[in-house]
């Protein structure tokens, strides 16, 4: 993986500052930890900078001197507009993960409707957006032999029908932003990372560390016959910053390192983590087994991003499971009511 410590780089953005939003979460911890070893001044919005779950930020390389935690909400302008103001770029990272449409849609649109409009206010140079490899893919008119690309969409009906409502508001929610970027005349660019995982900096577990998780604890006894892709997130942080940092970088970025079964998944976990109750059946096995899709990361290896090997991922996920004592049943069954 690319170096996050260039010293050419943190000589260039020094006394730049740049906007976080939900800068507790999973991959903005990430973004705001190498944001802050390139040497970038950051001011970081969270629902309360005194909660303890955000004290792992205050504690980053560099944070003393240049991390503010700023108190915002994305559905409070006024909050937004404070935060932004003075800030070279936003990277626009908050949004609630549940399959209650009702619940993302409104934060997802609105609050992104705030930081854009916000971002022309502060006449910011480029806003970064988080939106998913789930507004991608979802399509069942898409053959298995496509190999996917910046330019596919999720079909929205398919979506709805499917009561796939996370992939549904993401597809949504970016169309609306890139719809407003378009109106504002912001230099917008999109990530869109598969399902993340990695080191936990946060104190603990998020949706797509989840996912892991539940095949450690003996929660579960079968395993689903479904593919879905993987990305580290460091990768997802830097490629964050690469697409902020590169000026002809522009439309959306593809964020996935490969496509695994779900029992493929799981034969790196035994192998690599044989202690753990790890399922060895199928719930499917009356049908053939899913295929994996395809789909191009060019455009990212193209700015320079060397993709971290998907083992290494697994690994460095549980470990850090393990690390904080998270890799047990009580764990999981807190974060299951997340």
């Amino acid at each position: 993986m690319m170096g996050v410590d260039d010293s050419t780089s943190s000589a260039s953005v020094s006394g730049k500052t740049v906007c976080v939003t939900g800068a507790g979460g999973f991959i903005a911890s990430w973004i705001v930890k190498q944001l802050l070893q390139r040497g970038y001044t950051v001011k970081g919005t969270v629902r309360n900078p005194d909660d303890p779950k955000n004290a792992h930020l205050k504690e980053l390389e560099g944070a003393k001197e240049r991390l503010t935690l700023c108190r915002a909400h994305l559905l409070d302008f006024h909050s937004l507009k404070e935060a932004i103001h003075g800030c070279h770029g936003v990277f626009h990272t908050a949004c609630p993960v549940t399959e209650h449409p009702e619940q993302l849609l409104g934060p997802a649109v609105n609050g992104t409707r705030n930081v854009i409009i916000a971002a022309v206010e502060a006449k910011v140079r480029r806003v970064v957006y988080t939106s998913s490899i789930g507004a991608v893919y979802m399509d069942p008119k898409r053959s298995p032999d496509d190999v996917m690309d910046e330019s596919y969409w999720s079909d929205l009906d398919f979506c709805k029908n499917t009561k796939n409502w996370y992939c549904y508001g993401k597809t949504v929610a970016e169309k609306a932003a890139w719809e407003l970027a378009k109106e504002k005349g912001v230099d917008m660019v999109v990530v869109n990372p598969a399902v993340v995982f990695g080191p936990l900096l946060q104190p603990t577990i998020n949706i797509s560390t989840l996912h892991i998780l539940r095949y450690l604890t003996g929660s579960v006894n079968t395993y689903p016959n479904t593919v879905q892709a993987y990305v580290h997130v460091k990768d997802v942080a830097l490629s964050h910053i690469l697409v902020y940092e590169t000026p002809s970088a522009s439309g959306r970025y593809l964020c996935a390192q490969t496509v695994l079964h779900r029992g493929q998944l799981l034969q790196i976990l035994t192998k690599l983590f044989p202690e753990y109750p790890i399922p060895t059946k199928c719930s499917d096995e009356k049908n053939p087994r899913a295929k994996p899709y395809k789909f191009s990361n060019q455009k990212l290896k193209d700015l320079g991003l060397e993709f971290t090997p998907v083992m290494q991922g697994i690994c460095d996920t549980v470990k850090s499971f393990q690390e904080k004592g998270l890799d047990n049943q009580k764990a999981y069954l807190l974060a299951s009511k997340l």
